[in-house]
């Protein structure tokens, strides 16, 4: 599920991943397995996600029911765009 949401949320803001990467600090690589789901970020890492996407990261981390008990209330994608398949 974070996989998606990061990927959906940055397709949202208009970033790139290179552009994400630069913000974070980390090599391009190393975001794209954060949305591949190869590897998870750091607590330090996934809050710059959360305020670079303008996210709480409770979204980000698939926590709804917490949020909706919350009444948090913020601009995140509704759906979530379909992922290249992979060429052989």
């Amino acid at each position: 599920m974070f996989k998606d949401r990061l990927r959906a949320a940055r397709m949202h803001r208009g970033m790139t991943q290179q552009s994400m990467a630069d913000v974070l600090g980390v090599a391009l690589r190393t975001y794209q397995q954060y949305e591949q789901g190869k590897t998870f970020p750091s607590y330090d890492s996934l809050r710059s996600l959360a305020d670079v996407l303008d996210l709480p990261t409770d979204w980000l981390l698939g926590r709804d029911e917490y949020l909706a008990s919350s009444g948090a209330s913020f601009d995140a994608p509704r759906t979530f765009p379909p992922r290249r398949p992979k060429s052989r």
